[in-house]
């Protein structure tokens, strides 16, 4: 995986500093808040399984656990699992080690599929989104926040692109543009932020 200037990114050794960024540990309250907002509306409205792809360090793992969700995550990243484990330690979580786009859940399904700002630096995503659509029960949903990063030489995988990927997947898909919602990076941005919800 590589970060916004297109550089390889060694995720066990960004581990330990991850939270540190607003978005990504979401420890500041109003941060942390519109996160939890809007995954209120993303997420089914009543307890349900769901598949965080990518999870990091489980910031968003544990905002669905605290929604009542019960939650497998997923991540290459060996440090990045332990620190989720610990931050979801007594809760219904299960984080596993493996690769987000074939994640290794077996036959089990999700009404959720959750993905945070992963789908862009996969190989082929087109490939990936047909699987997790296979890792849903009938009326799920998947989730993806996305984004395209960096001005000399841009990186992510821009909404309309996204959206034609996805809609031949599900009956609904919707796209929210995240950019101009400060509250959810903890500062303005200026690039492409946005979410796809599509329901199958």
């Amino acid at each position: 995986m590589t970060n916004d200037e297109g550089f390889p990114v060694d995720w066990d050794a960004e581990a330990a500093g991850f939270d540190q960024e607003p978005d990504h540990g979401l420890r500041d309250p109003v941060v942390r808040a519109a996160w939890a907002e809007r995954l209120r509306d993303w997420l089914p409205p009543r307890s349900s399984d769901v598949l965080d792809l990518g999870c990091g360090t489980g910031s968003l793992s544990l905002l669905a656990a605290e929604q009542g969700h019960r939650v497998t995550g997923v991540d290459a990243s060996p440090a990045m699992v332990d620190l989720a484990r610990a931050k979801l330690a007594g809760r219904d979580a299960v984080f596993l080690l493996g690769d987000a786009a074939a994640p290794p859940v077996g036959e089990q399904l999700y009404d959720t599929v959750l993905v945070r700002h992963v789908l862009w630096t996969l190989p082929d995503p087109g490939r990936a989104l047909r699987h997790w659509r296979g890792l849903l029960r009938p009326g799920g949903r998947l989730v993806l926040v996305e984004g395209v990063w960096g001005t000399v030489g841009p990186v992510g995988i821009p909404a309309d692109r996204l959206e034609g990927l996805v809609a031949p997947l599900a009956g609904q898909v919707r796209v929210e543009r995240l950019s101009q919602d400060a509250q959810l990076w903890g500062r303005n941005v200026a690039d492409e932020r946005y979410v796809v919800v599509a329901v199958v």
